[in-house]
């Protein structure tokens, strides 16, 4: 995978936006704009503060007999094994991503986001950001051009770290909960969720036809949606992105930067 700088970058996606007026650029949220995964961050909070209750017990039980994991005991050990169960190869990645997004049911939306709230700000995730990529945000957010973020980590979680980030809510695509007529969040999402192709139907929905001109990834499942942009560029890219680097024409991998390099 060949290298690029920030400028280069730029400059093509500066192109493809002068033939091609009002598309926009998308990036993934975990391990691209910033290091580590916000929602394990927030499905863990979650847990450690014993939260998970009568609402989630069912479906969490449902999704243990369905994968030969233990149903039996409180909410939040059931959610544990399940977790367990991803890391150790034996549970779907989707399905726990969706987990993390609804393991809250019974909480209103109100209380759901003063929670998210609350764990950005434990986590110092500004300290997090990379900055390669926070160079791209600026620069796209000066010249006006639309920047979506498009993550399977939970809704709640992903629009906290969206507005340190600088991106408008109503372009943010995530892992969303179903919730009732009161407001109180169910154990089920909104499928697809974003995660692999799930990424660009859920894009599509908001940006329709307008051109990609580049989004950026660290991870397999962004491969999806490296493919539908003109420029796709990889972002400290993981093994399993690089091992599928073939998959994308064209793909770069955007070379770090500093806080202290200045980028025009």
């Amino acid at each position: 995978m060949q290298s690029a700088k920030v400028d280069e970058v730029l400059e093509r996606i500066e192109r493809h936006a002068e033939r091609e007026p009002g598309g926009a650029i998308a990036f993934d949220g975990d391990g691209t704009l910033w290091s580590g995964d916000i929602g394990e961050d927030f499905f863990h909070a979650f847990l450690e503060g014993n939260h998970t209750g009568a609402g989630a017990r069912d479906a969490l039980a449902d999704e243990a007999k369905a994968h030969g994991v233990d149903p039996n005991g409180t909410p939040t050990d059931v959610a544990r094994r399940l977790h367990a169960a991803y890391l150790a190869g034996s549970f779907p990645e989707e399905r726990i991503c969706e987990i993390m997004t609804w393991v809250c049911a019974g909480w209103t939306g109100a209380e759901l986001d003063a929670f998210a709230s609350r764990v950005v700000t434990s986590i110092a995730l500004a300290s997090r950001f990379h900055e390669e990529a926070h160079r791209v945000v600026a620069w796209a957010r000066a010249r006006a051009l639309s920047v979506y973020l498009v993550s399977a980590s939970p809704r709640a979680i992903v629009e906290q770290a969206a507005k340190l980030v600088g991106i408008e809510l109503a372009h943010v695509v995530s892992a969303t909960e179903h919730r009732d007529e009161r407001g109180v969040v169910q154990s089920s999402v909104h499928r697809p969720i974003p995660y692999g192709p799930g990424k660009v139907t859920r894009l599509r929905e908001k940006l329709g036809t307008r051109t990609l001109y580049a989004a950026f990834g660290d991870n397999a499942f962004d491969v999806p949606m490296l493919r539908e942009a003109r420029v796709p560029v990889a972002i400290r890219p993981k093994a399993r992105l690089v091992e599928r680097a073939a998959e994308v024409p064209g793909i770069v991998m955007l070379e770090r930067v500093s806080s202290s390099m200045v980028v025009g």
